[in-house]
């Protein structure tokens, strides 16, 4: 059957540091997933890689198939930074990443760019199946509700403006000259804050020279691309340093930041661009994901109306994606109920029909007479456990739903014969339509 539950491990800035998290990201999100989706018994899997969580789910029949599958991603992470979710769980979690609510960032905009790709990547490998899909755009759907709907976003929308801001706690910004390391996502978001200041001077610095132009002519200001190559030439002048690049080593040392007069860095990066030898200067202030605690709270606090919004948007949004799972778990077991039966009823009014035939022959008259009855019989002997499934649904009674999967689990019976040959088209809900026809009636 078709169907499963979510389990799902995370490690966050909630509980772990920027160093465990970067432990936890040691492979790309599609390479987790090929993993994961690789494991005996997973039947979908997801990944979730940002620079201040990693996240892994499967879908599996049950969920300590589930926990067995994810504890090789856990690999050495301390046990004490994780958090376990199981299915429902697992489903609100994702619609509160997705809307900002676990953000270090109080509803940041990035990160349903961020849900958008890994679900893109998940299913380019074919590892999205039912659940994860309707869980994952469920998630967009309330992520992006809750940017339009309510003022979770307003402001402080990033950990780049974050930076910016932490940078303006302690020193003044204008007139200060302002560096920007790395020109993707993070970085542009970084230039485009400190551009909204009355900077001296703006530099941005890529690895690819092209692409620290491009962000550089975007900006409402004026601003200055150059090489990372050539950052040792141009440092020393250099006030406020953002860094914010996908180096898998420190960009910047000891020695490249003590040229030159005090300065702030701020290290967006994962892992770190700036080497941990940095902090001992006395004419550097180095702070990291993990310093932007400050900012983050005092978004927190102002967004507070706006979070209670969202938090009510997203319990009306689990129960329908509930009731979702629920309707499709129910017709999923009456599907198989249905299957069993045909299958049954089919074999003996196949014996029956020849058992008449050697006798003396039958009109298609009493053909039709004798399947008509067989459809009866079945679709009466089903109607009541088939009313009781869907109310088991609704009350959760996944008690008797699971006993139903295991007496009327189709892929028990072997491959549905047909002595026509002819296929029998289903309705909505998996139930041969002929015989939904008759519930209907009854």
């Amino acid at each position: 059957m078709s169907g499963g539950v979510i389990t799902g491990v995370r490690i966050t800035h909630r509980t772990a540091s920027v160093d465990e998290i970067d432990a936890a990201c040691e492979f790309d999100q599609r390479a987790v997933v090929e993993e994961l989706r690789s494991q005996e018994g997973v039947e979908e899997a997801f990944s979730l890689q940002t620079c201040n969580r990693a996240e892994a789910y499967v879908v599996t029949a049950a969920p300590s198939t589930g926990r067995h599958a994810l504890a090789a991603w856990c690999g050495e992470l301390p046990p004490e930074s994780l958090t376990w979710s199981e299915h429902e769980e697992s489903l609100r979690h994702l619609l509160r990443v997705a809307t900002g609510l676990e953000s270090l960032v109080l509803g940041e905009d990035q990160i349903i760019g961020q849900v958008k790709t890994a679900y893109a990547e998940a299913r380019g490998v074919g590892a999205i199946g039912p659940v994860l899909e309707d869980t994952l755009l469920k998630a967009i759907h309330v992520g992006e509700r809750a940017r339009t709907e309510t003022t979770i976003n307003e402001g402080v929308v990033s950990l780049g403006s974050a930076a910016v801001s932490l940078i303006g706690d302690e020193r003044e910004i204008d007139g200060a000259s302002a560096l920007v390391i790395g020109a993707g996502e993070m970085g542009t978001i970084a230039a485009q804050a400190l551009s909204r200041h009355d900077l001296s001077e703006l530099v941005i610095a890529n690895r690819t020279r092209s692409r620290a132009e491009r962000v550089a002519t975007a900006l409402p200001r004026e601003a200055k691309a150059r090489a990372l190559s050539a950052l040792p030439e141009f440092i020393d002048g250099i006030d406020v340093v953002i860094a914010a690049t996908g180096s898998d080593e420190p960009i910047l040392d000891a020695d490249l930041l003590a040229s030159g007069t005090d300065r702030v860095v701020v290290d967006l990066a994962k892992p770190r661009d700036v080497d941990p030898d940095a902090r001992e200067l006395d004419s550097v202030s180095v702070h990291d994901l993990d310093d932007l605690e400050s900012v983050t709270e005092r978004t927190k606090a102002k967004r507070s109306a706006a979070a209670a919004q969202v938090e009510a948007m997203i319990d009306r949004e689990l129960e329908q994606l509930l009731g979702q799972f629920k309707r499709k778990q129910a017709d999923d077991v009456i599907s198989g109920m249905y299957e069993g039966a045909e299958r049954t009823k089919r074999a003996e009014v196949t014996t029956a029909l020849s058992k008449l035939e050697s006798q003396g022959g039958l009109t298609d008259q009493q053909r039709e007479t004798v399947e008509a009855m067989a459809d009866a019989l079945v679709g009466q002997l089903l109607s009541a456990p088939t009313k009781s499934l869907r109310e088991a649904a609704a009350e959760d009674d996944w008690e008797t739903i699971n006993t139903a999967i295991q007496l009327f689990d189709p892929t028990d019976g072997g491959e549905e014969t047909d002595p026509s040959g002819t296929a029998h088209p289903e309705s909505a809900d998996g139930i041969p339509a002929e015989i939904a026809a008759r519930i209907e009636d009854d």
